[in-house]
């Protein structure tokens, strides 16, 4: 119960920015309210992971968003991207957040099959 507050809530404020009394009491209402999902456990320690690299992917999406910035990314193609074996949602959730929380990379779609097909945008090789 804790660990769905706790990611919810930090969803809420990541989408809201707002620290304000009366925003986080809406979101600890709309945490609460939300029905639960009785899905697979996933384990502690693939979530820490997913956690780890969300925190790592912060510095990177800054770095990225000021090599935009400074030097033109010309080409963009759909890549395939394996998503790891036995991922739950809440899991896969966050694989899609880490992917496009770089300004470079956006998932276009989750296939069922088990791939995430993702939107890359690239220097061009004259630039």
């Amino acid at each position: 119960m804790i660990g769905h507050l706790i990611l919810r809530l930090s969803i809420w404020f990541l989408l809201t920015a707002n620290f304000t009394l009366e925003n986080i009491i809406i979101g600890v209402l709309i945490a609460v309210l939300l029905p639960r999902s009785y899905t697979k456990r996933d384990s502690i320690k693939e979530l820490l992971q997913v956690l780890w690299k969300i925190v790592l992917a912060v510095p990177q999406a800054y770095m990225e968003a000021f090599e935009m910035l400074f030097r033109p990314h010309n080409e963009e193609e759909i890549v395939l991207e394996k998503v790891r074996p036995n991922r739950s949602s809440r899991l896969i959730f966050l694989d899609v957040f880490l992917i496009t929380f770089t300004p470079k990379t956006i998932v276009v779609k989750y296939r069922e099959d088990g791939w995430y097909e993702v939107h890359v945008v690239k220097r061009g090789k004259n630039s």
